[in-house]
């Protein structure tokens, strides 16, 4: 029998019926659920689940907080739960909690975002330093190897965005006439995004491109500059997600180019239910990611 879905304030919970003894229970620890890329993760993974017979999933909302999050997988923990699926909002603080789960017996897989230690299970993500490095490649094109880029950064603390953060930057040292005029935080987030680039044009910071850490930061630069005045077509801006916002400003010529980022629902799910039957996972799982400009719009589906 498949599994049905329950709502509850804060949690989501896919459980077996009554008349089914639960074999397998999942909890994941999510970062926040009120960014779409993160709720839209959540839900594939739920997806991914509702048809396993005797699978349990819950699924916390941290809000956005480290500590929240961390109190989330002590009480996932404590509940006993089967495989504990963490992203991390702050790799190195979360560390202590989730490695202390895993050496306690507790399979861990993070999902896109990692610790400061190998003590988990496994860790599922597409490459996030391939895609800052043809990022920064594909702009210095461009900008012909010459321009000033401002970059939108997601959450500083998690994995993500110091990775796509470093990696752009030691790419960008191979092209000289090339600098990043200004790092402004943006935490994955439209609003946060909208500001960011708000003070940057109050401070005058000079930029001819952005390089949004996540679309949904570049769709708030986009807002930020039409609001200014500025044609969002007459800068290169590169994001990475690939959602239907994104592709509809590529078709518009208001956005030059994202990367597709895979939710890996499908296939955290696919780890967690061979944990749970006892087989052996890999440590890594990197999940393909594709570039996508106008030449390609039209043939690559959004992610969501």
């Amino acid at each position: 029998m498949a599994a049905v879905l329950a709502l509850l304030p804060g949690v989501f919970t896919a459980t077996a019926s009554a008349a089914e003894k639960s074999s397998l229970s999942i909890g994941f620890a999510q970062d926040t659920l009120a960014n779409d890329w993160r709720l839209a993760q959540a839900e594939a993974l739920r997806t991914a689940l509702a048809a396993q017979p005797g699978v349990t999933l819950t699924i916390t909302d941290g809000h956005g907080e480290t500590a929240r999050q961390i109190r989330d997988i002590e009480d996932l923990v404590h509940r006993k739960v089967d495989v504990l699926i963490a992203s991390p909002r702050d790799g190195r603080a979360m560390t202590p909690v989730i490695a202390n789960a895993y050496r306690n017996g507790t399979p861990v897989v993070l999902l896109t975002r990692k610790i400061s230690s190998a003590d988990y299970t496994s860790f599922i993500s597409p490459d996030d330093a391939a895609i800052a490095r043809d990022a920064a490649r594909y702009m210095a094109a461009q900008l012909k190897g010459k321009g000033n880029i401002l970059m939108l950064q997601g959450v500083p603390t998690a994995t993500t965005a110091i990775v796509r953060t470093e990696a752009f930057l030691a790419e960008l040292k191979r092209h000289p006439g090339l600098r990043v005029s200004a790092i402004k935080v943006g935490n994955y987030l439209r609003a946060d995004a909208i500001r960011a680039l708000e003070e940057a044009l109050q401070q005058d910071i000079r930029f001819d491109a952005i390089y949004a850490q996540s679309d949904s930061m570049a769709a708030g630069a986009r807002i930020a500059l039409r609001k200014a005045g500025r044609d969002p077509g007459t800068l290169v801006i590169v994001g990475i997600d690939y959602i239907g916002e994104a592709r509809e400003a590529i078709r518009r010529g208001e956005q030059s180019a994202s990367f597709t980022y895979p939710t890996c629902a499908a296939e955290a799910a696919a780890v967690a239910l061979a944990i749970g039957r006892g087989e052996k996972v890999p440590k890594k799982v990197i999940v393909d990611s594709i570039m996508v400009t106008r030449d390609n719009v039209e043939q690559v589906a959004p992610i969501f």
